[in-house]
């Protein structure tokens, strides 16, 4: 099968493109032909598609060029559809799988794809399909205030950085996305939602149950096997305040017998370490900065329990994946998708999302999880093995085909 992989970033950034880099990967393996379409970036892996690649546009930077072409890109990229056509009549897809195409690429790469009759499947990867700042959070709590499809209620809370230039650009190709032009409705034939609680919220901001298929991510560790624990809590990803990072160092406060790494950095990494210098919690944490490759899978093994405590509502972060799958027990919040892989006393515990104490009471009874814990964890995830996804991904690819029109 010749498929067609789209993600504006080539490079280890995020969730996102860890499955978009691993699963390219994997179907290359399995034999099948994979291009891909993203956008030039120095930190990009070397690609022979690379001729293909829009332009450079860091959206956040406060570049005067930059900022100049922001608009016209994020709501209608003339570029990308002129380079995504020429892409599609040199490679000629079976299928293409879009992953997070927004601001950068822009839905005006749907236009050739659909004048050719080629099936689009894509990933929902965040919530961007249906809210303006992709986390269904923004001031401090969970929000889904544009269910309504008034996409104003972005600019006027400034959702996207606090920023009213960005939270206005984003208003706007929220409404020329969906309400005018409706380019996402006509031009995708069927979204792939990491989790029932994406699926459910989809449906909730009126999108068609029946375009959407859930395909949990994958879990997959290589090379990682079961490590002695070394009593240590870990936390890794980026420290926002939407992740709920002080949320563990509040609770460590009830627990005078546990020590926190955290593996991150982020825009609360200043804040998190003056609240760490409190008497009660002095001396028992440490700020590790950014770990990733063979480093922070040797953190993760030898954890006593990964603790995901976010305060947004995750849709199936890899974090708790790759912690199971190196049998660590995970405490998250009751929030999102977490509660669909994490059972109370089974591979893990559940708390009340934003509540510290709940949080300390949960991190106390890791001392009763059964002694084979690390050999539960990881069966909690066998079934989402990367071979086991990429086989149930060519079948979600084959059945969008026989839908489809032949050409």
């Amino acid at each position: 099968m010749k498929i067609l992989q789209v993600n504006k970033f080539n490079y280890q950034r995020g969730g996102a493109e860890k499955y978009f880099l691993d699963i390219s990967a994997a179907l290359a393996a399995a034999g099948h032909e994979v291009a891909i379409f993203s956008m030039r970036h120095p930190n990009n892996r070397p690609s022979p598609w690379e001729k293909y690649f829009v332009s450079n546009l860091d959206f956040r930077r406060n570049n005067l060029f930059d900022l100049i072409r922001t608009p016209g890109r994020i709501i209608y990229s003339l570029e990308a559809r002129r380079k995504f056509a020429r892409l599609l009549k040199d490679f000629q897809p079976d299928i293409i799988h879009l992953h997070n195409i927004y601001h950068q690429i822009s839905p005006s790469i749907l236009a050739p794809a659909k004048k050719r009759g080629i099936p689009v499947v894509m990933h929902l990867h965040d919530y961007k399909l249906f809210c303006p700042n992709y986390k269904l959070y923004t001031q401090g709590r969970v929000c889904e205030r544009c269910h309504d499809g008034h996409y104003h209620h972005c600019l006027q809370y400034r959702c996207l950085d606090d920023s009213f230039f960005r939270s206005l650009v984003a208003s706007v190709e929220m409404w020329t996305h969906h309400r005018l032009c409706k380019f996402y409705e006509h031009g995708v034939d069927l979204f792939i939602s990491p989790s029932e609680f994406a699926k459910k919220e989809a449906v909730r901001f009126a999108w068609p149950a029946e375009k959407i298929t859930v395909l949990p991510n994958f879990a997959n560790q290589p090379g990682v096997e079961i490590a002695a624990k070394s009593g240590y809590l870990l936390y890794f990803g980026r420290l926002g305040q939407e992740k709920g990072v002080d949320l563990i160092l509040k609770a460590l406060e009830d627990l005078p017998n546990h020590h926190l790494k955290i593996a991150g950095i982020g825009l609360e990494e200043e804040s998190l370490q003056k609240m760490a210098k409190k008497a009660k919690i002095a001396g028992r944490v440490e700020f590790l900065g950014f770990k990733s490759g063979a480093e922070l899978q040797t953190l993760v093994a030898q954890a006593q329990a990964v603790i995901v405590p976010s305060r947004w509502p995750e849709n199936m972060p890899f974090s708790i994946l790759e912690a199971l799958s190196a049998g660590t027990p995970v405490v998250a919040a009751r929030i999102g998708g977490l509660p669909e892989i994490i059972r109370d006393g089974e591979n893990g515990f559940l708390f009340e999302a934003g509540t510290a104490s709940d949080l300390a009471q949960k991190i106390n009874l890791l001392a009763s999880l059964p002694a084979d814990i690390a050999a539960l964890a990881k069966q909690s995830v066998q079934h989402l093995s990367l071979e086991r996804h990429r086989q149930d991904l060519l079948n979600i690819y084959q059945q969008v085909l026989n839908k489809k029109t032949p050409r």
